[in-house]
């Protein structure tokens, strides 16, 4: 077994970790390489590795609009005042893999800009070269880039860039945007050094056969423990499946446990070293039911105080999310027919549209999505100015939280989505047009992109939901809003730490499964480290 009892009865680890996701995955993979350290890892849902819609890369579009509840946390965002009163699904993935699982598999690291507030904010430990070096170790990358350095060959998780033969659709695509835009066209994205243009092909959590790439077949698989959790070859892993976490236990503000529901019972397990939550939008709920989070907000829930602090839970922000939508020439297929687990037909990544604002800096996503005699544009802000907030309603830990992620609350924001289609999308469709007459914009049309008022209620009205959360327990000193330290250990308690997108300290400007997975990483390093010394020392 890989947890011991003590002669009172109480169940041991080394670790808990909470949360199957990139960090917690590869926390819990990590910590076990030395087979000594043993990790307790609870995870809400269960293994769905062979479930068809997971592993076959061609549901990925699909899954997060589908919303099953066999694979999702069920829940609801309050109604966003800035977007017509209209409210989205609050939710992340409850199964093993966690976000992972579900998601677009889009492969997008922060760009060094971004790291460097990072490394200014928190110390060399996030600076651009320690960030690539962190994902060159976890990444099998399999494409073509112009700089080998910045990418690994031998790490656990596959990277495939595809599709490889791009189609006609995606070619227009992209020759449009360089036309409208002024960038050229980039090979590789992940490229420190070419961040900005457009680019037919995607780098996708992607096996090379295309089956879907989560971090649970990166870091939780076959050869590290079997398909009910349990650890392989000596491996002192413990993966407890239908475990959802209700609090964290302390004693003299350490914390030393966690208490779960394990299919309908409470149970409570704890730990030697450290409690590390990694359970992304739910991880500031657990640390305000455990007593950490604002002083008025736990006495109202009746939940005893271990450390007040104002930041938990403050600060969330999420990038916008809008479309284009055209016509397209019905004989251009948005796929290659021999790898409809490419996904997407192009994309392109810019600079803030409005004039004035730094244009070195990625700010913009474009994502290509295609269907027979259609195309259309997936519109991401990724520089929001908007926060949001979570709040809990109550001492339940079953009661969903108020979860408020204040889209366009700063007026900047809808600025900035409105000079994308003034200024990209305009361009974009006309030089389309040029390329090909087939390819005509069917919404927003031009006399709404020309009229400011019918603008501002397209976008509203239109409006769509990412999930990309982040920053709600800010990695910073506790003076600069921060909830979490450069290694990710929660201020005002010891022995408990926070990994995932949550303490995001800067937006980034992509997706957000890669920077949990190099938080994962990175953090888990730290503890290796840590565990190391103290050996030596025995």
């Amino acid at each position: 077994m890989s947890e011991k009892k003590q002669k009172n009865g109480k169940v041991i680890y080394d670790y808990i970790v909470v949360g199957t996701g990139p960090a917690g995955a590869v926390i819990a993979k990590k910590l076990t390489d030395d087979k000594k350290t043993s990790v307790l890892v609870l995870e809400a849902g269960e293994n769905n590795d062979k479930d068809t819609p997971i592993s076959n890369s061609t549901y990925a579009l699909e899954l997060e609009e589908l919303y099953l509840p066999q694979y999702f946390w069920q829940g609801e965002g309050i109604p966003q005042e800035e977007v017509n009163e209209r409210s989205f699904e609050w939710t992340t993935g409850r199964l093993l893999g966690g976000g992972s699982s579900i998601n677009t598999q889009q492969y997008v690291r922060p760009t060094s800009a971004v790291f460097r507030q990072w490394e200014k904010l928190l110390g060399p430990l996030w600076s651009p070269k320690n960030a690539i070096n962190g994902f060159r170790k976890m990444e099998n990358y399999n494409g073509k880039t112009n700089n080998s350095n910045v990418h690994g060959y031998k790490g656990r998780i596959d990277i495939r860039q595809a599709p490889e033969n791009p189609t006609a659709m995606s070619k227009k695509l992209v020759s449009a945007i360089e036309k409208a835009t002024g960038f050229r066209k980039i090979l590789d994205y992940n490229d420190p050094k070419t961040p900005l243009g457009p680019f037919t092909r995607w780098q996708l959590f992607q096996q090379p056969n295309g089956r879907r790439e989560s971090a649970s077949t990166a870091f939780l698989s076959s050869d590290i423990m079997t398909a009910r959790g349990q650890g392989v070859n000596g491996r002192k892993l413990s993966v407890s499946f239908n475990s959802t976490a209700l609090r964290i236990l302390f004693r003299n503000k350490r914390a030393i446990g966690v208490e779960f529901l394990q299919e309908g019972k409470r149970v409570r397990a704890y730990t030697r070293k450290k409690v590390i939550i990694s359970a992304g939008i739910n991880s500031s709920q657990l640390l305000m039911l455990s007593g950490i989070g604002p002083a008025k907000m736990l006495k109202d829930a009746k939940i005893p105080i271990v450390y007040a602090n104002s930041n938990v839970g403050k600060g969330i922000r999420n990038h916008t999310l809008n479309f284009a939508v055209f016509s397209a020439n019905p004989k251009d297929n948005p796929l290659p027919e021999d790898d409809p687990n490419a996904l997407y037909s192009g994309g392109a990544f810019l600079p803030d549209p409005t004039p004035g604002l730094n244009k070195t800096r990625r700010a913009v996503q474009l994502i290509g999505i295609g269907s027979k005699g259609k195309l259309q544009i997936a519109i991401l802000f990724l520089k929001p100015k908007s926060r949001g907030s979570i709040k809990i309603q109550s001492n339940d830990p079953l009661k969903i939280v108020l979860a408020d992620e204040g889209y366009l609350t700063n007026p900047a924001d809808l600025e900035a989505v409105k000079n994308c289609y003034k200024i990209y999308i305009k361009k974009i469709a006309a030089q389309l047009a040029l390329i090909d007459r087939s390819y005509q914009l069917i919404s927003p049309t031009l006399d709404i992109i020309n009229n400011n008022r019918k603008l501002e209620e397209f976008i509203k009205n239109n409006f769509d939901h990412n999930h990309h959360e982040q920053g709600a327990l800010r990695m910073a000193p506790l003076n600069k809003g921060g909830v979490v330290d450069s290694h990710g250990q929660v201020h005002g308690v010891k022995d408990l730490i926070v990994a995932d997108d949550s303490i995001i300290p800067f937006t980034v400007d992509g997706n957000t499964s890669a920077p949990a997975y190099l938080i994962g990483h990175t953090i888990a390093q730290q503890l290796m480290k840590k565990n190391s010394r103290m050996n030596e020392k025995r």
